[in-house]
């Protein structure tokens, strides 16, 4: 995920204890960063909502997290506290980008908020969880929930030993531009998973923003990412295998990728507007066994790696036209 922009990194770094902690209302110390309230005043007067809407704080606000609290506090939402960082510089940028937030430098800078957002990469995950539950502000009162993909909400289980309410939440698109992710967020797909008592305030939360949460199973959650790898990622590589099996037989590498598209894009639509059995077509939906059995002699010629995907494609294609209606 994109989330991991921005997010904390040595955690141990960020782990000091001030002699005291401060609130922004009173003084604060170095390196915290106070934002303009007449923004957040207005957004109340216009939004009808009161101070007393549920608090928000964001641990590793990279590109995940600056726009979905972008998108929460322009919707009165939430109530955005702090936002903690790998730099006080990034850190800014976020409240910047969102306007509204402080930024701190530790955990222990961090106010007690109902609600932690850790967006950061999903190797920090755990130990930004550990380092949040050690610093005593979580309770049975308490949400904790991340953004990743491949991550469960297991990943929390300090703030779950806390007494805290742990989800995961993970909007299935790109966010590589925030702005334009800002504008273009409704009818985002979400795969949700957690404690009730987490889902029942985030699903409505992410549900204001346009996002449309699903239900997911918590232990196959690296199973749901990987039905992204391979709607995404591999995707890519099949196209790759295409245009380089048109190359040997002698086309240039543009005119292949222009005779790919057209059969890729008919090929999904259908698939998407019929179902995929209903969907297939060529040689194995045919039953022409001769045709599959001298491309799979060709391929193999060709190369002995890219056989072995043709055979595997081979026997899943087999099933799936046994499905055909």
């Amino acid at each position: 995920m994109d989330g991991a922009t921005g997010s904390i990194g040595a955690v141990g770094q960020l782990t000091e204890m001030p002699d005291k902690v401060h609130n922004i209302a009173g003084e604060l110390p170095d390196g915290i960063v106070p934002y303009d309230s007449s923004a957040e005043e207005a957004l109340q007067q216009n939004t009808g909502h009161a101070p007393s809407v549920p608090t928000l704080s964001i641990i590793g606000c990279g590109k995940v997290g600056k726009t979905l609290a972008r998108l929460w506090r322009e919707r009165g939402t939430f109530q955005l506290l702090d936002i903690l960082n790998r730099s006080p510089d990034s850190a800014h940028q976020a409240c910047e980008f969102i306007g509204g937030g402080i930024a701190v430098n530790t955990y222990a800078q961090l106010r007690q908020a109902d609600i932690y957002l850790i967006a950061a990469g999903d190797d920090q995950i755990a130990a930004c969880c550990a380092a949040l539950a050690s610093d005593g502000k979580l309770s049975e009162r308490s949400i904790v929930f991340h953004c990743s993909g491949a991550l469960s909400s297991d990943a929390l289980a300090a703030a779950a030993a806390h007494g805290a309410a742990v989800a995961s939440i993970h909007p299935i698109r790109s966010f590589a531009d925030p702005q334009a992710v800002t504008q273009h967020f409704f009818d985002t797909y979400c795969g949700s998973e957690g404690d009730s008592a987490a889902l029942s305030t985030l699903t409505p939360a992410f549900d204001v923003i346009g996002g449309r949460c699903v239900a997911i199973k918590r232990e196959n959650k690296i199973l749901y990412h990987a039905a992204a790898v391979f709607a995404s990622n591999y995707l890519v590589t099949l196209i790759d295998v295409a245009q380089q099996a048109y190359i040997e037989a002698g086309l240039p590498s543009d005119v292949a990728l222009r005779l790919i598209e057209p059969l890729l894009s008919e090929s999904a639509a259908n698939a998407f507007r019929l179902g995929p059995a209903t969907a297939l077509t060529g040689p194995i939906a045919r039953g022409d066994m001769d045709t599959v059995r001298r491309q799979y002699d060709a391929v193999r010629h060709w190369s002995p790696e890219v056989a072995a995907l043709y055979e595997q494609f081979e026997a899943l294609t087999l099933n799936l036209a046994r499905q055909k209606p």
